[in-house]
């Protein structure tokens, strides 16, 4: 009996070891270029794949990545899934006061996307009266719904099928992330960005009361924009070319 008691805190302490040394990251991998599946290796890639590892490198952690639905991550991070979610996320998004959140990581700008044929939209104040097209429980939702005079916001679960309906006349314009935008296939022939809104603040999210795990994050982050590593990421996946 002693023997199988022994055994069982050997593994105990063998899990708790690991977990120890191990960084679990909460993600929806199908925000290019923050994360998305690559389409030929199917593996997890993106901006905030390679800041993840760089943070973990600094920790001495070995970073796990685990997909979700976007709508499914701030639960998962409660349910403990993962230690930290970095997936493009704005504080806003994240619910400030109800989570740890990192210093800022990077400044995201709204954008208005409409077809390139279109001649109607310079901005975003002639979206009034017009048909706008936005992610459901991202921060470019939260920034249409303070718009005022839109005709109608189409939700839609993810962005692609935002711009599937934008391609198609279904609705005028597309509320989105900068960075995402340029993702587009073909973007530069058929959208055109008539607007700029303001700009979202991207950072790592944690459930409340991490207080230790958030002031290594911060300091990993400070690390990584001292030593050139996270300017070399942003030429590497965020640069406009």
């Amino acid at each position: 009996m002693k023997k199988v008691i022994a055994s069982l805190l050997l593994v105990f302490n063998m899990f708790a070891y690991a977990q120890q040394n191990t960084l679990t990251v909460g993600l929806c991998a199908a925000y290019p270029p923050f994360e998305s599946r690559d389409e030929k290796s199917g593996q997890i890639v993106g901006f905030d794949i390679d800041l993840a590892q760089e943070i973990g490198k600094i920790l001495n952690k070995k970073v796990i990545i685990k997909d979700a639905e976007w709508q499914a991550l701030l639960g998962g991070l409660k349910n403990g899934h993962y230690d930290v979610i970095i997936s493009a996320m704005s504080a806003q998004e994240a619910g400030v006061g109800n989570v740890n959140i990192s210093d800022t990581y990077y400044l995201l700008n709204d954008v208005v996307v409409v077809k390139k044929s279109n001649n109607t939209i310079h901005s975003e104040k002639d979206l009034k009266g017009k048909k706008v097209g936005v992610q459901l429980g991202s921060g470019s939702e939260q920034v249409v719904d303070k718009l005022e005079g839109l005709g109608e916001v189409a939700r839609y679960n993810y962005n692609p099928e935002a711009f599937l309906d934008l391609k198609q006349e279904r609705i005028d314009a597309v509320v989105v992330g900068y960075a995402y935008a340029l993702t587009q296939k073909n973007f530069k022939e058929e959208y055109k960005i008539v607007g700029t809104i303001a700009p979202s603040e991207l950072v790592v999210v944690m459930k409340k009361g991490e207080d230790k795990l958030t002031q290594q994050i911060n300091e990993a982050l400070k690390t990584l924009k001292s030593n050139g590593t996270y300017d070399a990421l942003v030429e590497k996946w965020l640069a406009v070319k």
